[in-house]
C-alpha cells in the first residue's frame, strides 16, 4: 500500500458566525482579502465566504445569520482545533499589539518561541489566532521546513530544551555550505583582523 502525499494545506474551513462579523474579523483584523462566497453546497441554510491569507491559498467561513459571535474559548479536547497561527513579519508582529489594543481585543503581547515570536488572541468566536514571525530567513532554495528539520538535530545533539537562535544559524550555514559552491578549498571560519 502506497502513501497518499500531501504537497500543502489547500485550505482550511471554519464555522463562523453571521456573514458580517466574519467579513469584519477575516478582512477587517486580518487583512485577509475576501476572495469570494456561495452558498455551502452541503447546506443551503449558510453561507460560504472564502479568504487569502497571504500565500494565495483559502481560509473558508461557513456562516448563517442566526449565529451570532460567542467569544467563549472553543473546545480543546482532543480531535479539536487548538488554534491557527498565521504568518507575519516582524514589523506586522510588533505593530499588531496597538492594533488589536486599539479595538479593544485581548491578547498575550509577544511570546518568544526560540524559533519565532509570537501573538496570540480569540476570534469572536472564541477560536485562538497566532500570530508568528519566524526568526529567520532560509536560504535561497530552502524552506523553513528545511532549517528548521536541521536545527531541531542540532537541538537534539545539545541536549537543549528548545530551538534557538545557535541551532537555527548552525542550520542555516550548513545548508549554504552544502547547496552553495564555492572556489575555495577552504571554507572553515576564519579571523582576518
Amino acid at each position: 500500500m502506497r502513501k497518499i502525499q500531501a504537497q500543502g494545506v489547500h485550505h482550511i474551513t471554519l464555522t463562523g458566525a453571521d456573514r458580517q462579523t466574519s467579513i469584519d474579523f477575516w478582512e477587517g483584523v486580518l487583512g485577509m482579502p475576501f476572495i469570494f462566497d456561495q452558498p455551502n453546497l452541503d447546506n443551503p441554510r449558510e453561507g460560504h465566504l472564502y479568504f487569502d491569507p497571504g500565500d494565495g491559498r483559502l481560509i473558508t467561513i461557513f456562516t448563517n445569520e442566526d449565529r451570532k459571535p460567542d467569544p467563549r474559548r472553543t473546545p480543546t479536547e482532543p480531535g479539536c482545533v487548538h488554534h491557527i497561527a498565521f504568518n507575519v513579519s516582524r514589523a506586522s508582529l510588533l505593530m499588531s499589539l496597538k492594533r488589536l489594543d486599539d479595538r479593544g481585543i485581548k491578547h498575550t503581547g509577544i511570546k518568544d518561541r526560540g524559533f519565532m515570536d509570537s501573538v496570540y488572541f480569540k476570534d469572536p468566536l472564541g477560536l485562538m489566532i497566532e500570530l508568528a514571525s519566524y526568526k529567520f530567513e532560509p536560504p535561497v532554495g530552502c524552506t523553513h521546513a528545511d532549517v528548521m528539520i536541521r536545527a531541531h538535530k542540532k537541538r537534539v545533539a545539545a541536549g537543549d530544551y528548545n530551538i534557538a537562535e545557535p541551532h537555527l544559524a548552525d542550520a542555516i550555514e550548513e545548508l549554504v555550505l552544502e547547496r552553495q559552491g564555492s572556489l575555495s578549498d577552504d571554507r572553515g571560519a576564519k579571523h582576518p583582523y
